[in-house]
């Protein structure tokens, strides 16, 4: 693979299962360049859809990985899901590569462990959306959850009536809820600098940060 770009502008996806070829499509439509690697010629067949760089690789050994040019990629997925060694080889062999990010997807939590032990970063993709889902069904308030840690979170709220023809100032977020507004949207604009005396109106969507716990406060008050 001839090196085209600055390194932290091509991926390396290795293992080109469910989640290795959404991920190598996602990427590619974003307009990234994406290298994908797999022992399967058929999954690599369906990678160049994407990409030009789909290759077959009879291994995942340093030498290998390395003549495909794995090195030219600051940030490499490994998704391989049928073997727990042949995950964790192709990780460790990566991450001699110099790698600048490594991300491992995980099929069992032993294997994130021992993942995150030799050095790469853990995903649970499966996990993750079963969270993702959990809280929002939980929620019904909710338009849209993002969690960026076990205990802080994103969500997005339509405006509750009770904060209508209230001012940003007065609503009490801050005070009562230790919340933060970081944008509100209404139709199809966005703002995030927040004016203290905006008032808001019904077809006002709010994105709130703060603690878990006090985001279902604030629901459970007020939405």
């Amino acid at each position: 693979m001839k090196k085209k770009k600055k390194p932290q502008d091509i991926f390396g996806v290795i293992g080109l299962g469910r989640f290795g070829l959404c991920l190598v499509g996602e990427l590619a439509r974003s307009g990234a360049e994406v290298l994908a690697v797999d022992r399967n010629p058929n999954l690599v067949r369906e990678a160049r859809e994407f990409t030009e760089f789909a290759y077959v690789a009879a291994d995942y050994t340093k030498d290998t990985l390395s003549q495909m040019g794995i090195p030219n990629c600051s940030t490499v997925v490994i998704c391989i899901d049928d073997r727990l060694d042949t995950s964790l080889l192709a990780t460790l062999n990566v991450l001699n590569l110099n790698v600048q990010n490594v991300y491992v997807k995980a099929i069992s939590p032993e294997h994130g462990e021992l993942a995150a032990k030799i050095g790469a970063e853990v995903v649970y993709p499966e996990r993750d959306m079963g969270v993702r889902l959990a809280k929002k069904l939980q929620a019904n308030s909710v338009m849209e959850y993002i969690s960026l840690s076990n205990d802080i979170d994103i969500s997005e709220y339509p405006v509750p009536h009770t904060l209508v023809g209230k001012r940003v100032a007065d609503c009490g977020l801050r005070s009562q809820y230790c919340l933060n507004i970081i944008a509100i949207q209404h139709d199809s604009d966005t703002t995030v600098s927040i004016d203290p005396c905006r008032v808001f109106q019904a077809e006002d969507t709010l994105v709130l940060i703060g603690k878990s716990s006090d985001l279902h406060r604030f629901e459970n008050d007020l939405c």
